[in-house]
């Protein structure tokens, strides 16, 4: 009978501790694409389609025009230096969360009106177009004064920002185009493990609102997302999961440990004093 006693006891202390304790537990979904299945076979699965940035007010764009007289190519392309040019350099974050100075970025500004006012061409509209539409508009204003002349342009203030549990949160500014939600992380040192992959969110500006989309990196229908490709400005949020808010509440943990001290000294002496 007091053996029977005491089993009870001793097993009603061991699970008063499990239960409390289970909020300092890993947590679930801890792997990208968990529902993929476990094969050797390649699985071949249709991404979103890939839709081309275009460029808005304030975006700042590297161009340049290259003619067969290497001054004037100088002249014309002085305005994509951080200390030349009519158009002001845009300061934004360096690409590491421990850079503590700000660099700056060469290129022609978009003004208000969505134009880019270039050496001979004047005034340029490229609001609203991609990279490559403003490519052969400013050609066409450019072959007035210049045959032959070879144009280049490009996004140079394409930045993206990676908040939350990752291991270098920061801003970025991504070199090219077509970028995913994948390479964004990459360069963010990737979710720690306190990071939950089934709850990162997306932080989008449109024209008029701001836009909230939420991902579920475990799953393998991510790639199919319109939103799996990033566009400039996003803000990715990854938060943190259960583990994580446990570890950061000193006071809840503190609790925790107090109450299972208490319990286990508790069973200790009620087994103690029935074995008398």
């Amino acid at each position: 009978m007091l053996i029977s006693k005491f089993k009870f006891l001793l097993i009603f202390g061991l699970f008063s501790i499990v239960v409390l304790m289970q909020s300092c537990g890993t947590y679930k979904n801890f792997a990208y694409f968990e529902d993929l299945p476990d094969t050797t076979k390649p699985l071949v699965s249709k991404t979103a389609p890939f839709k081309t940035p275009v460029i808005q007010k304030g975006d700042l764009l590297g161009i340049t025009i290259q003619t067969l007289d290497n001054d004037i190519s100088s002249l014309i392309n002085s305005s994509n230096n951080p200390i030349g040019g009519t158009n002001p350099a845009m300061p934004v974050l360096g690409s590491s969360a421990n850079s503590s100075a700000s660099q700056v970025q060469p290129g022609y500004q978009v003004d208000n009106n969505g134009d880019v006012e270039l050496p001979f061409a004047g005034d340029v509209h490229v609001e609203g177009l991609t990279t490559a539409q403003a490519k052969d508009t400013i050609s066409k204003e450019v072959s007035k004064y210049f045959n032959n002349a070879i144009i280049n342009v490009r996004l140079t203030n394409f930045r993206i920002t990676v908040l939350g549990e990752v291991l270098r949160p920061s801003t970025f500014i991504i070199p090219n185009e077509k970028v995913n939600i994948f390479d964004a992380l990459g360069m963010a040192g990737d979710i720690t493990v306190y990071g939950r992959k089934d709850n990162v969110l997306l932080l989008r500006d449109t024209l008029d609102a701001k836009k909230i989309i939420r991902f579920n990196l475990n799953s393998k229908s991510i790639v199919n997302s319109p939103w799996f490709y990033l566009q400039p400005n996003d803000v990715i949020y990854v938060t943190p999961n259960k583990s994580k808010l446990a570890a950061t509440d000193a006071y809840k943990n503190r609790e925790i440990t107090i109450v299972a001290a208490t319990i286990s000294f508790l069973t200790l002496l009620i087994a103690r004093v029935v074995f008398k």
